[in-house]
Order: C-alpha cells, then structure tokens, then sequence
C-alpha cells in the first residue's frame, strides 16, 4: 500500500505526496513549489517522481523547481507533451508506471482536456482524477461531453472500494448542485452533513469512494454523453 499525505497549495488545490513501502517518493500534481518543498524538508524526503495529470498551470507549475532541486523524473501524460515542459516519461492509455513495489495504471480520461490521465493504482484500489472527477463533481469541459462522459465510464468500472483522490476542494460547492438535481437523495443528504463537520474542522473532503460517488455523484447518473452534457451545462449556470 502507499502512503499518501494531502498538501493544501494555492487557493483549493491538492497536491499529494506518496511513498512506496520501499521508499520511493512522488509528488502528484505540484501546483506551487515552495509548501511541497517544506514538506519534503521536514520529513526528510527526496521525490524520484512528479506525476502530472493534466497540463493546467494550477498542477505544474512547481514541475521546474522541483525537478531542479532534486532531480525528480517528470511523468506527464503523452498528448501534453507540447504543453508540459521537461517530461521524462510520456505515458498513454494502457501503460504502467512503477512505483516502487506497486504498478499504476494509465487511464486516459479526456474532456476536462484533451489529454488528461488519471493514475489508478491496483494494490492500493486508489486512484488520482486531477480534474476529471472531483468528489460530487466534474471538471470543466475544454474537449467534448463525450469524451468526459467515456473517461467516467472507464473509471466506474473500477472496484467500488476505489479511493479517490482529486485535485480541489470543491465538494461543498458541487453539493449544492448535485442537491438541486436530486432533492430526494437520502444518502447525498447525510454527506452534506459530513461535508459540512469536516470543513468546520478544516478537514478535506477527500479521499471519496467510487461507491460513495454512484450513490451521490448526479454526473454519475448520466446515461449518455447528451445527458452528461445538459449536467455539465446546467453546472456551468449554477
């Protein structure tokens, strides 16, 4: 199993840094160097690996100075490749990255864009959506509803105990949407109870679970790319 620690970075941003059992180290979608640096210092840690999602500023933009400090491979989807600087390794649907003991899964989720991946460890049943899915939510749309609609369908296949990991903190605000659409759903009602304890805690919301997420999640209910599209509208207009 890897160990993963949240980092807070920006304004609602979640970077991640993982540890392998063996010891390796990654930090996942490093939107702001100097917190993750921090982090690092004082737990005495030297990443092997930057792993990108997507190419969105807000989850690069500390690619440089960590790769510079510390000599860390990044790892970037293979379509971005134009748009994310200083990529080692370009990864595509269907390959796998090692990470110490355990392999993840590259799973090309397109729409929020067009080249977007997510990494899907299978030991650890965690997988990392950058802004594809969010808990109770989906990212914005710069590819077409129907390739967001198709990277859902191949992340709702996964085990139902998957942990998820995204990249903000933007589920009380997808609750209210979600709510609006679904004013009868029970279990959505008790999470936004959980929700809100959590955040007056100054907790994260994060990790979900693909289960929590069929139950709650309305961008999960779509049937078809047409349905997923009229959501994603009525989202942009909430």
């Amino acid at each position: 199993m890897i160990d993963i620690q949240i980092i807070p970075i920006l304004k609602d941003n979640y970077a991640y840094l993982l540890q392998s059992p063996c010891g390796k180290v990654a930090v996942l979608d490093p939107g702001e160097a100097d917190p993750i640096i921090e982090i690092l210092s004082a737990q005495g840690l030297h990443p092997d690996f930057i792993l990108n999602t997507h190419y969105h500023w807000d989850h690069t933009d500390g690619n440089a100075a960590l790769k510079r400090k510390y000599g860390a491979q990044i790892i970037a989807p293979e379509k971005e490749a134009a748009l994310i600087k200083g990529i080692d390794i370009a990864v595509t649907e269907g390959d796998i990255f090692t990470f110490g003991t355990e392999n993840a899964q590259i799973i090309e989720t397109h729409g929020h864009t067009r080249g977007g991946v997510c990494f899907y460890f299978e030991d650890s049943t965690t997988i990392f959506t950058g802004d594809t899915l969010f808990s109770l939510g989906c990212g914005r749309l710069e590819g077409t509803a129907q390739d967001m609609f198709e990277g859902f369908q191949k992340i709702m296949a996964l085990p139902d105990e998957t942990l998820i990991y995204c990249g903000h903190e933007y589920t009380r605000g997808n609750a209210g949407f979600c709510l609006s659409q679904d004013r009868d759903n029970e279990d959505l009602k008790k999470r936004i109870e959980q929700i809100k304890t959590l955040r007056a805690d100054g907790q994260p919301t994060i990790p979900t679970t693909l289960a929590l997420e069929k139950k709650t999640n309305i961008f999960m209910q779509a049937k078809s790319a047409k349905e997923f599209a009229a959501l994603r509208l009525k989202k942009d207009n909430f």
